[in-house]
């Protein structure tokens, strides 16, 4: 007996039945925060370090990765948490895929967020977890990515998530630090902001900070994270993928944003996210088409 499917009816039902593609959606964000959501099926990212809190959310499938010598496992619903300058990449652990979203949030917020001005930033080593206060934190901050983040909602996310890291990591509230310059540490951070695209010096944040370059590097990685320099390169990076999203290519947008060449710029995209910048563009491109 023929098929009584009309030709265009008949297309959609092949296109269904076809594996879906990876991609990638970004959703709003925030000064220092960015979200967004993902699918993969297979390969998803390289090594890679960020300079950020990484909070993930399974949605379904196996989110699999190597993180701290062993590997880890994400099921659905359970919450991922990725300590800013940790080492790790990602595939799906199952034939058919996972897919998850993640929330990037700078350490500043954070430690800000704490209260404990000055004190060490909270530290799970676990990666996977299903606590539940973490897991209802991380889900709230996903829970809607194309509504825009207000102030107070913000403020709200940040306080939360804050507050689940500590009762985790009690270490974080107990044990200081040596003390932090917090103003020193602002204006090294705001004069990298405006600088990003720039050859930077320890010299020139000597002279901004009042602190030497040793006692800077280390007290700009308790406060934020990463080093001053890493912090710089992330900057040139964020650029960077904003341009490419304009279609802007790859040798234009290495240029304006202070890396040497495109060769200098892949490697230092592909070492922060994982991927080529081609790929990253190209996985934008398949969720808007």
């Amino acid at each position: 007996m023929g098929s009584s499917l009309p030709e265009a009816g008949k297309a959609r039902l092949e296109r269904s039945c076809e594996p879906e593609r990876d991609w990638v959606r970004l959703g709003t964000g925030a000064d220092g925060i960015e979200r967004m959501e993902a699918f993969f099926r297979g390969y998803a990212y390289d090594p890679h370090r960020h300079d950020t809190y990484a909070f993930g959310l399974t949605l379904s499938g196996v989110q699999s990765f190597d993180y701290r010598g062993a590997r880890r496992d994400s099921l659905g619903g359970q919450a991922i948490v990725l300590h800013p300058d940790e080492l790790h990449n990602g595939r799906s652990g199952i034939e058919s895929g996972f897919r998850y979203r993640m929330l990037y949030v700078e350490p500043r917020l954070i430690r800000q967020a704490t209260g404990e001005g000055g004190r060490t930033l909270p530290f799970v080593s676990t990666a996977v977890s299903q606590d539940p206060r973490l897991v209802a934190a991380i889900a709230g901050a996903l829970r809607d990515l194309d509504r825009p983040l207000d102030p107070l909602a913000v403020d709200d996310l940040m306080e939360r998530l804050a507050q689940a890291l500590l009762a985790l990591d009690p270490k974080a509230g107990s044990a200081r630090s040596s003390r932090l310059d917090a103003t020193a540490l602002e204006r090294a951070r705001d004069y990298l902001d405006a600088h990003a695209t720039e050859a930077v010096d320890s010299g020139r944040l000597e002279g901004v900070t009042g602190l030497d370059r040793f006692a800077l590097a280390r007290q700009f990685r308790a406060a934020f994270g990463t080093s001053p320099y890493n912090y710089l390169v992330m900057r040139r990076l964020d650029r960077a993928r904003r341009m490419l999203v304009q279609n802007m290519s790859l040798a234009d947008a290495a240029f304006a944003c202070g890396f040497a060449d495109q060769s200098h710029f892949t490697r230092h995209f592909r070492r922060a996210y994982g991927v080529t910048p081609g790929r990253w563009r190209s996985l934008q491109r398949q969720i808007r088409a």
